[in-house]
């Protein structure tokens, strides 16, 4: 008996981190939040500083890629708990217009 009760009790409270990571999904993020998690992405992925990466400047001038950009768009996805259109970084070329058009889009979804 004290098998299943650990059980349901693993099982609640996989069941509420889940609930929690959905509601905390659902706050609607600032530009300021989506710019900061662009820039961290580009850092680690280029290893470079977060002072070298300008939010104006076309996600071509940094060197990625189609096959880099869908990555990123993934990433974002899950981030953002969400599908996205994977041209979006052709649509909004700078971190300053994606994070600006995700911000909206995140308050619609919220």
């Amino acid at each position: 008996m004290e098998i299943q009760a650990d059980k349901s009790t693993q099982t609640s409270e996989i069941a509420n981190s889940t609930n929690a990571g959905k509601a905390l999904q659902k706050k609607p993020l600032t530009k300021n939040e989506m710019q900061g998690w662009l820039i961290s992405y580009l850092v680690e992925l280029l290893e470079i500083e977060p002072s070298e990466v300008d939010v104006t400047i076309s996600f071509n001038r940094y060197g990625l890629d189609s096959s880099t950009a869908i990555g990123l768009i993934g990433d974002l996805e899950q981030w953002l708990g969400y599908e996205l259109d994977p041209t979006l970084m052709y649509d909004y070329p700078t971190i300053e217009a994606l994070s600006e058009y995700l911000s909206q889009e995140n308050n619609v979804k919220a």
